[in-house]
């Protein structure tokens, strides 16, 4: 199953150093049975956007939580087992959490397909979304059409071997 882990640029720093994405049970977003009833599609290559941009929305929430953080929202695409990742039942219909899943352990980052990461041009946008969130939660309209502007950047699509350079270790 193929699952979109959140990330900012520092905790896949932190990835790419320990080898593992998580260090314990996390939370990643999937093609969910919920997803696929609100995304009212069977095309699975749809069902993927739709999960990678439940993860992407993620990400923001963990931008707002690290100031110093580079806004640049991070999305490690990656293949766990069957069974790996469950969605929470009770949470299935809550639109917060279309698409989440439990992932039940670390999973090592070499296991990941691809990373998604926004251009150093989304970084205003995504600055604007990380800091009207908070109001945009809250019902204010203004400030959701602020955090939605966010989502008008698509990742861009990174191998693996990349992320030495994506988290400055590059040479």
């Amino acid at each position: 199953m193929r699952v979109y882990v959140p990330l900012t640029l520092s905790g896949l720093a932190e990835a790419h150093k320990s080898g593992e994405l998580g260090t314990g049970a996390f939370t990643a977003y999937a093609v969910t049975p919920a997803l696929r009833e609100w995304y009212l599609s069977d095309d699975i290559e749809e069902l993927e956007y739709a999960a990678l941009n439940r993860a992407a929305l993620a990400s923001l929430r963990l931008l707002a939580l690290e100031p110093g953080a580079p806004r640049r929202r991070v999305v490690v695409a990656v293949d766990v087992p069957d069974g790996a990742a469950m969605a929470d039942p009770d949470r299935g219909l809550d639109p917060a959490a279309l698409g989440e899943v439990r992932v039940a352990g670390p999973v090592r980052l070499a296991k990941a397909a691809a990373v998604h990461v926004d251009s150093d041009e989304a970084e205003t946008d995504v600055t604007a979304a990380t800091e009207a969130l908070g109001a945009a939660d809250a019902g204010d309209d203004d400030a959701q059409f602020v955090v939605d502007g966010a989502e008008d950047h698509e990742l861009l699509w990174y191998a693996t071997q990349e992320i030495p350079n994506l988290v400055g270790l590059g040479g």
